[in-house]
């Protein structure tokens, strides 16, 4: 079985698998490893290990050294050279007129290429935009158009929850997530309400969708006519955590006279089918333009 070590490079919580080349490592320890960018200065997060050959995707890259302190100056000297090449490269996509936002720049280790991440509602053409910045910067230079999530992780934000978003802390790989889900889980319809920093519908959306698209195929919906042991009903609320509905009963007349709770499973007739109100329809086109 392969020894590896675990290393996360910063801005980016998914760590990767390195051939440690018989050096040990322990958690924290700074390391110069070989990457398909070109070296790199990464954070050990587990200490050496071995896993099993299934656990390897191609060939790992090798670990050159543990990092020494003229390495960890390197590597904070090109954090801090990040704003100015930022501030060249915004100059330069003024100059040539173009219609995209820089979100960050980093400098490989060895500092043979600076990769520049920006966003744009489509494709733009940079080349001459490359050209322009490498005569200034006589380097390798990279430009990487983003989604807005990945701005989003790269620069820092907190969601309506309070904490650092998902994307920020520990989402490796993003899922698509949809406007079923919001509606799985009684949710407003309402865009500011569903949608996260990014713009787009929030992340924590799909983590209970598996529960609520279970429990929603057994629950009736506000205002639908349910049978129950007590009479025909309508349903006025429903607690899809407790799988419980609240229904206020008719008499014959077609008059509420009595409020009842009633678990999912007392219903016996089959609700009928809700009409969607327009302000519902109205929300439902505009979330459909954020989902990935």
């Amino acid at each position: 079985m392969p020894e590896i070590v675990e290393i996360k490079f910063p801005s980016n919580p998914k760590t990767y698998y390195f051939d440690p080349k018989g050096i040990r490592f322990e958690a924290g320890d700074n390391a110069i490893v070989e990457t398909v960018r070109g070296q790199e200065y990464g954070k050990v997060v587990a200490p050496n290990r071995t896993v099993s050959d299934d656990a390897i995707k191609g060939q790992l890259k090798p670990v050159i050294r543990k990092a020494t302190p003229e390495d960890d100056k390197r590597a904070q000297e090109n954090i801090d050279m990040k704003a100015q090449a930022m501030e060249l490269c915004n100059k330069k996509i003024a100059k040539h007129g173009l219609k995209m936002k820089l979100v960050d720049a980093e400098y490989t280790f060895d500092r043979s290429k600076i990769v520049f991440s920006f966003t744009a509602d489509g494709r733009v053409d940079f080349r001459e935009l490359v050209k322009d910045i490498a005569s200034v910067m006589h380097m390798r230079i990279e430009l990487r158009q983003i989604y807005e999530r990945d701005d989003i992780k790269m620069r820092g934000a907190l969601a309506m929850c309070g904490r650092p978003c998902c994307c920020i802390t520990h989402l490796a790989d993003y899922e698509k997530v949809t406007v079923k889900m919001a509606k799985n889980q009684n949710i407003s319809l309402n865009p500011t309400k569903v949608s996260g920093m990014c713009g787009k519908l929030m992340c924590c959306l799909r983590y209970e969708n598996e529960y609520y698209a279970e429990t929603a195929k057994l629950m009736p919906k506000v205002g639908s006519t349910v049978l129950t042991a007590k009479g025909t009903g309508r349903v006025e609320e429903t607690d899809m955590l407790k799988r419980r509905i609240k229904v206020a009963i008719q008499n014959e007349d077609g008059v509420i006279n009595e409020y009842f709770e009633v678990g999912e499973f007392e219903i016996v007739g089959a609700p009928q089918k809700q009409r969607q109100n327009k302000e519902e329809e109205q929300y439902e086109k505009e979330l459909k333009k954020l989902e990935d």
